[in-house]
């Protein structure tokens, strides 16, 4: 290999070429150039340092610069050769170039001897940077190198989001483990990239199938690798008033989000005893505009919350439902900015606390924290927060343990606030909604108490009018089934009977239409207006002739209510739990009853 002075020495020129000073002034060799009669440069096809560095844009080239009048002692022909390197090693380098381009041009193929590679120098890489820091612990120049080199076969693992077939061998050869691992580096900035890589593995969007995605999370989460303690330890060390460390919680808050859509994970998850105490308290951070992290955080939560009873029951432990029903009260007449964090954030702590109140603990916390009072304002005042408090009302009424509730709601005043909405135009979850809320007073209400009187009461006021909507209202969806039903027929007559057979006899338009109700939770809208319709029979007689006249003027009767109440009772699947069993009873006896 030519030396350094062989590449850089002085072109083959006449020999009466100045040689150059190693001492000499740098302004002086710069002005060491051979110019023309017009002042312009010759540089016989040669890029001279002027070329380099020049300012004026003008067409004819830098003009000569005020001080270079004077000629330069000891230059005998006043002009500085070219880059001061001859032809042959410019082809030489030249040569290389084109070989280094042709060697990064070619394809790497990814394949399971690509993933022992990069395993190997990757614990390489941790071994060298763990032996490092403990030899030159006080003198970090020593190791910073090998930390760079670390960080970047960290970010090299990315590929593999796009080969999840090798997420198997990948697990196999312990560097998942070793990848967690990295979440207790002293250097945040390596542990904040292993955590967004992790994410990236993990992450809904890769190609993966559930056999593969499952191995590589137990190989994080139930093996050696104990991620979820070092996820939290990594959150509490960040300082989200720097930028990375922002980002870096926000990766966790990611990672979190993932692993969540297991149930079982989700589970693990809650148990962890800081991770739900710290997106509580992330959640209620005061900030003067909601942050994306903030956002995140009850995101994650409700994801969380709705995914296992045990993570509602630890939320409603740590007082999570009063938390945020204080969270809520500053958007009881104030909306946030459509399009926000703020919405978002806002939606989010409606769903924390929305199924939460499921749970017989939710719905005392919910009383405690006077959160039907707050609903009512809401529905009263709010624009926004009006569909979601109607919804969490819906909720918190519903189930065998909702009387107390029920209680409250006529006690605050709630009927006439329920009935004014009942008997305006709404959308179709709001009044699924109001339905349910209804039907869940007469079920749970007691036959002689003051509560379901004044109930009863406001639907025989002003001459049945409440009786007049909900007749309605079932004429409509009845309307909307037999539409359905008759385009479900004429698409049935265009395919075959193999066809038919395919489709198990499953009119999929119908199921969307009249049995998946808009929270899961209640029966579909048909059903029940009938079953409040059934409640009304049983308890008014003035109820029952009026319902029986309006029944009479489309040639139907009280059988037609009964199959309703029939369908729903076979419907249901047999059940152990304490509601199914309740629902089962009540729906026996009126039908019994009609």
């Amino acid at each position: 290999m030519a030396s350094t002075d062989d590449l850089f020495k002085r072109p083959t020129i006449p020999s009466q070429k100045r040689k150059l000073n190693a001492t000499k002034d740098p302004n002086e060799i710069y002005k060491s150039i051979k110019l023309n009669g017009n002042g312009n440069v010759r540089a016989n096809g040669q890029t001279t340092v002027e070329d380099e560095l020049e300012d004026d844009e003008d067409v004819a080239g830098p003009e000569l610069p005020p001080d270079m009048d004077e000629p330069i002692e000891n230059d005998e022909e006043g002009r500085f050769f070219g880059g001061g390197i001859t032809t042959d090693t410019a082809e030489v380098l030249d040569f290389i170039d084109e070989r280094d381009h042709e060697a990064t041009a070619k394809p790497e193929k990814i394949d399971s001897a690509w993933v022992r590679k990069l395993a190997l120098n990757f614990e390489r890489k941790i071994s060298k940077n763990a032996e490092l820091r403990a030899k030159f612990e006080s003198e970090p120049q020593k190791f910073m190198g090998s930390e760079a080199d670390l960080d970047a076969d960290v970010k090299a693992l990315s590929i593999l989001s796009e080969h999840p077939e090798l997420y198997q061998e990948f697990a196999q050869l312990g560097c998942m483990s070793s990848l967690v691992s990295l979440l207790s580096h002293e250097n945040t900035d390596i542990a904040i990239d292993a955590i967004e890589i992790i994410g990236e593995l993990i992450d809904e969007d890769v190609e993966a199938e559930q056999a593969q995605w499952d191995l590589l999370v137990d190989a994080m989460v139930h093996l050696d690798a104990d991620l979820l303690d070092l996820l939290y330890q990594n959150i509490s060390r960040f300082d989200e008033s720097m930028e990375s460390d922002r980002n870096g919680a926000y990766h966790v808050l990611g990672v979190l989000e993932n692993l969540s859509s297991r149930p079982s994970i989700a589970e693990l998850i809650g148990k962890n005893k800081a991770i739900i105490p710290w997106l509580i308290t992330r959640a209620q951070k005061r900030e003067s505009t909601v942050s994306q992290n903030k956002q995140y955080a009850a995101e994650v939560l409700a994801i969380l919350l709705q995914s296992s009873a045990n993570n509602r029951k630890r939320f409603v432990e740590l007082d999570g439902i009063d938390t945020f029903l204080q969270l809520l009260s500053a958007y009881r007449k104030r909306d946030p900015e459509k399009g926000t964090e703020e919405e978002e954030y806002v939606e989010n702590i409606f769903d924390c606390v929305t199924c939460c109140v499921d749970e017989e603990e939710g719905k005392q916390k919910y009383l405690d924290g006077e959160g039907i009072e707050l609903c009512l304002i809401m529905l009263k005042e709010g624009k926004m927060s009006r569909p979601r408090a109607l919804r969490l009302l819906d909720h918190s009424l519903g189930g065998p343990t909702g009387i107390s509730c029920c209680e409250k709601l006529v006690e605050a005043a709630g009927l006439k606030v329920m009935f004014t909405m009942f008997m305006k135009k709404n959308d179709t979850q709001s009044t699924e909604h109001l339905l349910g809320i209804l039907a869940s007073m007469l079920r749970s209400l007691p036959g002689d108490s003051a509560p379901r009187i004044r109930l009863l009461g406001k639907f025989v006021e002003r001459n049945y009018e409440k009786i007049d909507r909900l007749m309605q209202l079932r004429r409509d969806y009845s309307s909307r089934v037999s539409s359905v039903d008759h385009t479900i027929k004429s698409e049935r007559a265009t395919l075959s009977t193999e066809e038919q057979v395919d489709m198990g006899g499953i009119p999929f338009p119908r199921v969307a239409l009249a049995v998946i109700s808009i929270d899961m939770k209640n029966s579909n809208p048909g059903q029940s207006i009938d079953t409040i319709l059934a409640w009304l029979i049983a308890e008014d007689d003035g109820a029952r002739e009026h319902v029986q006249q309006i029944l009479a003027d489309r040639d139907e009767t009280f059988e037609t209510i009964k199959s309703t109440l029939q369908e729903q009772l076979d419907g249901m699947n047999a059940s152990a739990e304490e509601e199914d069993a309740t629902i089962k009873d009540m729906l026996g006896t009126l039908i019994a009853f009609l």
